[in-house]
């Protein structure tokens, strides 16, 4: 399994002020679904930042998403470890799959990949 990117997930209201504070930084909006925004770097597209107002699908918003080139084994690794899963495998409508899981520190990791 491989690491394809890591991305902080902010949680705010103020999805317009982010966009536009983070765009001084040189990030760009490249997904908007209402309730998540995506922005990254045209220079180094996988440096992206999320804001999230909720968590459309799962009951709580996640700390960082994690994607994997094999969400299935990283789901498998994850549950024969004991850790929390916190949301479980599921096919999201916008095109990923993914879980939420619990790291030791208390922060929920969004894993997911790209059907």
């Amino acid at each position: 399994m491989a690491v394809r990117r890591v991305v902080p997930n902010i949680q705010s209201e103020a999805a317009q002020e982010s966009r536009e504070f983070y765009g001084l930084l040189g990030f760009e909006e490249v997904m908007n679904h209402g309730w998540i925004m995506t922005l990254a770097s045209l220079s180094s597209p996988a440096a992206q930042i999320s804001v999230m107002t909720s968590d459309k699908t799962a009951p709580v918003a996640p700390d960082m998403s994690v994607e994997v080139d094999d969400v299935d084994a990283a789901y498998a690794v994850m549950r024969e470890s004991g850790a929390e899963i916190v949301h479980p495998l599921q096919d999201e409508e916008w095109g990923v799959r993914r879980f939420f899981v619990r790291d030791p520190s208390g922060r929920v990791v969004n894993v997911l990949g790209h059907r």
